[in-house]
């Protein structure tokens, strides 16, 4: 998974909840610390992820969030004005009401409209870096959550099937062509070892697989416990629980000594709870685990992001 990084475009996503943004924040920070510069994109209007640098919010157009991490806000609007602008020649001055009237209501009526908008921006802008019109080594996508992740990265073919002839279809060609290459694009997946985050992340593999032609990339497994306690340390445990035993320690340290072995035994049992998970990502997905422990901050700021950054960074190798 090395080479990971060395793609031109990533795209991130996820059940909500499982830190999906932290995760493309961190992965966009690490390519940086590794002497990339990265265009990180947010396609969900949410704002959280200039946050994950403690950043004010941006826009449509990059600011700097970090040493070589530039992040813009997609919207539909922005990339409708933009598409015009530089397809079509049409100077836009102030908001572009009626044109954008008229574009709500044929995305309403018909499939993969606004989506195009969304990923045709981020492909413009890998094609732009790859043959030296824009500063980016990697673009960095904060894409839709997995219910509607597909739909975002096959508007190109359905469009291209909606549209037989003309410039919008050679448009969507040259898109395909940049999310199919496996050297250029991957598509990643944010989970939690927890029942319903992995069950949706095994569907959507096997969704992206048989409906897209976009490569899979990695799974980051989020918010691992890590294993305080081995089966090993067990028989001390079941000593030390004994009365007699318990009696002795009571005498020495205090009652606190009941409350380390009941956080002891609810460490090893929420770690053991979340094993049939993992086990089950395993077998439903033949991907690249890439984990990342629970950390024990706040999950929003420039620590918590770096911190997830160095454990990826630990999990790649780098």
């Amino acid at each position: 998974m090395t080479d990971l990084l060395d793609r031109r475009l990533l795209f991130v996503t996820g059940k909500g909840g499982v830190g999906k943004s932290t995760v493309t924040a961190a992965l966009a920070l690490l390519a940086a610390e590794q002497g990339k510069r990265v265009l990180l994109v947010e396609v969900d209007a949410k704002g959280n992820l200039p946050n994950l640098f403690e950043h004010p919010p941006v826009g449509f157009d990059p600011v700097a969030v970090a040493p070589g991490v530039f992040a813009m806000q997609l919207t539909t609007e922005a990339s409708l004005r933009e598409y015009l602008k530089l397809n079509l020649r049409i100077p836009m001055v102030g908001r572009i009401g009626p044109i954008a009237g008229i574009f709500d209501f044929v995305a309403n009526a018909a499939p993969g409209v606004k989506e195009i908008l969304t990923v045709g921006k981020v492909c413009w802008e890998v094609r732009e870096s790859i043959e030296g019109r824009a500063p980016w080594d990697l673009v960095v996508v904060d894409a839709a959550a997995t219910g509607h992740v597909i739909a975002q990265l096959d508007a190109p073919r359905t469009i291209r099937d909606l549209v037989q002839t003309g410039p919008i279809r050679n448009q969507t060609e040259w898109m395909m062509a940049i999310l199919s290459d496996p050297a250029i694009t991957a598509l990643n997946v944010v989970t939690a070892p927890e029942e319903m985050p992995v069950n949706e992340t095994i569907e959507l593999v096997a969704r992206a697989r048989a409906e897209t032609d976009v490569p899979l990339g990695a799974v980051v497994v989020n918010r691992v416990l890590p294993e305080p306690f081995t089966v090993a340390d067990e028989p001390v445990f079941a000593a030390m629980a004994d009365g007699p035993a318990l009696d002795r320690l009571r005498q020495e340290a205090g009652p606190a000594v009941d409350t380390v072995l009941d956080a002891a035994a609810l460490a090893v049992a929420l770690r053991r709870a979340r094993v049939p998970h993992l086990d089950a990502l395993r077998a439903g997905v033949d991907l690249p685990l890439l984990y990342v422990p629970y950390l024990f901050v706040r999950d929003h700021g420039l620590r918590a992001t770096r911190m997830v950054a160095d454990a990826l960074g630990a999990e790649l190798g780098l």
